[in-house]
């Protein structure tokens, strides 16, 4: 990775020194207010993922919730479930179930994963027939449609319960030499979720409305980004860079993808026409806003669940987040493991009294 960046995009940062004169400072600032409303977007799915229990958190807290834990989830090793223990423990210290938190968490993430493929699958869909198969983006274009296409009849096999699909999977697990029963676990337990998922229509849809919002809000603060440093993108071109970069990032390789989407988003960029300094400026102004920033934000935001007058009842049992990312360090929880945990629906009994069983009061 440090090869590759140093071949495609040092150069471009030394070339790039020159063009900061012509930025233009209110494109910057429309960028940062879209990342912060993708970043909302984003605790409003979670909100919508936890259906009643819902009016017990505020959208406000839901939201410093959701920051505190990209924050983390931003400075722990890569493929961590760092970031969703720490929203499950607020969100119950709010008030809200277990279960029902649990839940939320995981559909919030799975379908935040499913839309961002089909963002990605529709690009592709689009930009071939205009652009052509050309260069370097000719081989994740087709690789991208292959490995999405396999992934969907192979989901589809496990949903249908048919022990082909798995057959299958185990088979691909142990020429990789990989862990064959976790991998088919993990495939069953995302084709589970889904199928709970389409059982619910009502959820379906809020689900997939914020998490399409949360997305294309992230993608057009790329394109404004890129067009404070004067130049304009087409929108088919962006989304299969944006979709490319954040696809691979889900690889626990780094913390939300630190220097794998940088390289590839750059790259990607750079193969659709733009100059090599252009794409740097543009993908470092975007990740300045899109990873950094929330990592403050996240910090401060934390703060305020533990002190002041917003904190949270219970914020004894709130440590600092350095220290729970300390923590996190030395005893790591996978994120498929939280997920295995936490992510089916809960069933409520319904109140002997005949009234409501979440009367508390919603968080603040």
């Amino acid at each position: 990775m440090l090869y590759f960046a140093n071949v495609t995009v040092d150069p471009g940062v030394r070339m790039a020194a020159g063009e900061l004169r012509s930025v233009s400072p209110a494109l910057i600032a429309v960028g940062f207010g879209l990342e912060i409303a993708a970043l909302y977007s984003y605790s409003l799915l979670t909100k919508a993922a936890l259906g009643e229990a819902g009016h017990l958190v505020s959208s406000w807290r839901l939201f410093r919730i959701q920051m505190s834990t990209k924050a983390l989830s931003s400075i722990v090793p890569g493929g961590s479930a760092a970031g969703s223990a720490l929203g499950y423990r607020l969100m119950t210290l709010s008030g809200v179930p277990g279960p029902d938190a649990g839940f939320a968490l995981a559909t919030a993430g799975l379908g935040s994963a499913v839309v961002l493929n089909v963002i990605f699958w529709a690009a592709l869909v689009v930009s071939i027939p205009i652009r052509g198969v050309n260069g370097g983006y000719a081989t994740a274009a087709i690789s991208g449609v292959i490995v999405m296409g396999f992934a969907a009849m192979l989901v589809f096999g496990l949903l249908e319960g048919q022990g082909r699909a798995e057959r299958m999977l185990r088979w691909i697990a142990r020429r990789m030499r990989l862990d064959e029963n976790r991998a088919a676990a993990a495939v069953k337990h995302v084709a589970g979720r889904l199928e709970e998922l389409a059982a619910d229509r009502q959820l379906l849809t809020r689900v997939i409305g914020w998490a399409a919002a949360n997305w294309l809000l992230d993608a057009m603060a790329l394109w404004v980004f890129l067009r404070a440093f004067g130049v304009s993108t087409e929108i088919d071109a962006l989304l299969v860079g944006f979709g490319l970069a954040n696809v691979l990032a889900v690889i626990p390789i780094t913390p939300g993808g630190l220097g794998v989407i940088d390289v590839t988003l750059t790259s990607a960029l750079v193969g659709f026409g733009l100059t090599r300094s252009t794409a740097v400026l543009g993908v470092a102004s975007w990740r300045l806003a899109q990873f950094f920033f929330p990592i403050v934000l996240g910090g401060l935001l934390y703060a305020t669940l533990r002190v002041g007058p917003w904190s949270i009842h219970r914020r004894d049992r709130l440590g600092r987040l350095r220290d729970i990312a300390a923590d996190e360090a030395h005893n790591p929880e996978r994120a498929l493991d939280f997920a295995v945990r936490f992510g089916h629906r809960p069933h409520h009994d319904p109140p002997l009294d005949g009234g409501s069983p979440r009367n508390r009061p919603a968080g603040r």
